[in-house]
C-alpha cells in the first residue's frame, strides 16, 4: 500500500502546505451549512457515466464513491462506462441529458476543463457542479525489462530520438497525457504519443511492451509496480512516493531541477440547471459521508492518492490550477484549436 504518512515524514514544504490546505478543506466541509433544503430522496436509479474505460482511476474512484453515496441516498448508482473522444463522449450523454438530477458524470477536473479548448465540446467547468474527493498523481515508468533504469536515462534517449520512444496514455486531455507533455516541455523532448481509451489499457500497454512508457496515475500502476511488471522512475510531481512492497519512488523534480505539477483532482459532476433541491442534498452527502469516509480515505491511500473532498466554490478554486496548466500546454503544443484565454482561462 502506498503510504501518504511515509510521504509526510520526508516531505518538503510545498507537500507540507498541500496537506494544509487538503485539510482546510476538509474542515471548511465539516462545519459549511447547506445552501438549500437538502431533502431530494431519488425515486428511481441515478445513471453515473464514467467517461473511461474500466479499470482506470476515473472508474476506480467514482466506483468506491457511488459505494459510499448509495448509502446517502437511499437508491441505487448505475456506475455506466462510455468512452470515446478522450472523456468528451460521455461527459456530453450527461450535459445533454434531462437535467432532473439522474444523469452525473465523473473524471478529473482538468479533462473538464480542457473540451472547449480542445474543441470536442462547448463546456466549461463553471457548468458544473464538482464534488471532488481526491487529488491523483502521475508516476513516469517503464516496462521491467525496459533499458532505462531512471528518469534521466528515459529523458536522455528521449532527446537523442526525437518522436521515437512510445508513451502510451489514456489519451488528449487525460492527466497522463498531461504528465508527460508537462515532461518533453520541461525538458525540450519529443515522443511518440499512442492513445488508449482509458488509463487502464494504456498502462497494459506499457507492461506489454507495446509502448516504452506510461505517464498515468500511481492508482492505475500501483498493482503491476508491486508486481515487478512496471519500473517507476519518477513521480511527475514535486515530493516522492512511498510504495510498500516496493519502496519510494523519487519526484522528477530530482531529475529537472524546477519542475512543478499542479495536482490533478477527480470527483463526479453534475451539469448546472438541475433542481436546487437535488445539488443540496448532494453537498449534504458531500459533508456528512464523503468527507467523513474511512472507505474512500483508505482506498485513496491505498493508491497512491490524496484525500481530498470539496464542493461548490472551493472545488472549483482547486481544481482550476491544473484545469489552467492542461488547457494552455495543449493551445501551445498545437493540440488545442482555441485559445484558452477565449474560454475564459487565463495564461497561468
Amino acid at each position: 500500500m502506498m503510504s501518504l504518512t511515509n510521504r509526510a515524514r520526508g516531505a518538503g514544504p510545498a507537500f507540507g502546505r498541500m496537506m494544509a490546505c487538503c485539510a482546510v478543506v476538509a474542515a471548511t466541509l465539516a462545519i459549511a451549512a447547506p445552501s438549500s433544503a437538502a431533502d431530494w430522496k431519488p425515486t428511481h436509479p441515478i445513471n453515473l457515466i464514467v467517461p473511461w474505460s474500466a479499470g482506470g482511476a476515473t472508474d476506480q474512484f467514482t466506483r468506491v464513491v457511488a459505494g459510499e453515496l448509495e448509502k446517502a441516498l437511499g437508491q441505487t448508482i448505475v456506475v455506466v462506462n462510455q468512452v470515446g473522444g478522450s472523456g468528451a463522449i460521455g461527459t456530453m450523454s450527461a450535459l445533454e441529458a434531462p437535467h432532473d438530477g439522474y444523469t452525473w458524470t465523473a473524471g478529473a477536473a482538468q479533462d473538464l476543463g480542457a473540451y472547449e479548448t480542445l474543441g470536442s465540446l462547448k463546456t466549461r467547468i463553471t457548468d458544473w457542479h464538482l464534488f471532488l474527493s481526491v487529488a491523483n498523481i502521475p508516476i513516469l515508468s517503464v516496462n521491467e525489462k525496459s533499458p532505462y533504469k531512471t528518469a534521466r536515462e528515459l529523458i536522455d534517449a528521449m532527446a537523442a530520438n526525437p518522436g521515437k520512444i512510445s508513451v502510451g496514455s489514456a489519451g488528449v486531455t487525460s492527466t497522463g497525457h498531461a504528465a508527460i507533455d508537462r515532461i518533453a516541455a520541461a525538458a525540450g523532448v519529443q515522443y511518440r504519443h499512442v492513445s488508449y481509451d482509458g488509463g487502464n489499457p494504456a498502462v497494459i500497454s506499457t507492461v506489454s511492451g507495446e509502448t516504452d512508457a506510461t505517464a498515468q496515475l500511481a492508482s492505475e500502476q500501483v498493482e503491476m509496480i508491486r508486481g515487478k511488471r512496471l519500473r517507476p522512475l519518477a513521480t511527475v510531481a514535486n515530493e516522492p512516493v512511498t510504495v510498500e512492497g516496493y519502496g519510494t519512488i523519487p519526484p522528477l523534480s530530482a531529475t529537472l531541477p524546477g519542475f512543478t505539477a499542479p495536482l490533478s483532482y477527480f470527483g463526479i459532476f453534475i451539469p448546472k440547471g438541475v433542481p436546487d433541491d437535488v445539488i443540496a442534498t448532494l453537498e449534504k452527502a458531500w459533508r456528512e459521508t464523503i468527507a467523513n469516509s474511512e472507505v474512500v480515505k483508505k482506498f485513496a491511500a491505498s493508491r497512491g492518492a490524496l484525500f481530498a473532498p470539496s464542493y461548490g466554490d472551493e472545488a472549483q478554486k482547486i481544481a482550476f490550477p491544473a484545469v489552467q496548466a492542461n488547457a494552455w500546454m495543449l493551445y501551445n503544443s498545437g493540440q488545442a484549436k482555441v485559445s484558452p484565454d477565449t474560454v475564459g482561462i487565463p495564461k497561468p
